[in-house]
């Protein structure tokens, strides 16, 4: 997509994607309105499954697994989220099996959002879609005849490999892809792919080394 073309002209440049729901330019990462009253109902539900999720205790386990299945029907078993946890949507995020989540996950799923298995996710990470205009001409909000707001947003998908470690305060952008058994350092921004059994670490994220059979750890068969 050309990010210099005027948004107005890009929505109604070819007539076919122009009739196209704005859902589905959403996801498939063309320019789309925000304010389009599917994708409004869409988030309303989404922040209200999250509100309802966060007002819960950890003790009310099976209150919090039927609000999961609402707000993210594709997932795997074994899901467990400390809370407070932030969808956008939630419909649009699909997860595997045995995921933690620690406190504040955040995920902002306007493109498509996946997660395999056997992932950590440390407290206060943030897995952001979403993309705006450089341009403040192009990303101001704008009016419709109704005096309503609306603005033109684009974005592109996140993947994460089964059997990564993503640490505290990691933020990854739309458009990457964390190759399986990565581990991704505290703090980090990853606005680039990363290779598979990478450790990485900084803003922007670097790999540092390959992970390999010099870091295997003898651990003890606890509970035996």
């Amino acid at each position: 997509m050309d990010k210099d073309r005027d948004p107005e002209d890009a929505v109604g440049m070819d007539s076919q994607k122009s009739r196209r729901p704005q859902r589905g330019r959403m996801l498939a990462g063309e320019l789309y309105d925000a304010s389009d009253p599917e994708l409004s109902r869409l988030r309303v539900k989404a922040h209200e499954l999250c509100r309802r999720f966060n007002a819960s205790s950890e003790e009310e386990r099976d209150l919090r697994a039927r609000i999961l299945d609402d707000l993210v029907p594709e997932h795997g078993q074994d899901t467990d989220f400390m809370g407070p946890i932030y969808f956008d949507y939630g419909c649009f995020t699909k997860l595997g099996s045995r995921i933690f989540a620690n406190f504040n996950f955040t995920v902002l799923d306007t493109c498509p959002v996946v997660i395999g298995d056997d992932v950590m996710i440390g407290p206060n990470v943030t897995l952001a879609t979403p993309l705006h205009p450089l341009r403040w001409q192009e990303r101001n909000l704008r009016r419709h005849e109704d005096g309503s707001f609306y603005d033109y947003e684009f974005g592109a998908p996140i993947t994460i490999g089964s059997n990564c470690w993503l640490a505290s305060n990691v933020t990854v952008t739309g458009g990457v892809t964390i190759g399986e058994g990565s581990v991704i350092g505290a703090g980090s921004v990853v606005t680039h792919d990363i290779p598979a059994n990478s450790l990485a670490v900084g803003v922007p994220c670097r790999v540092i080394r390959t992970i390999t059979e010099a870091d295997r750890m003898d651990l003890p068969e606890l509970g035996q």
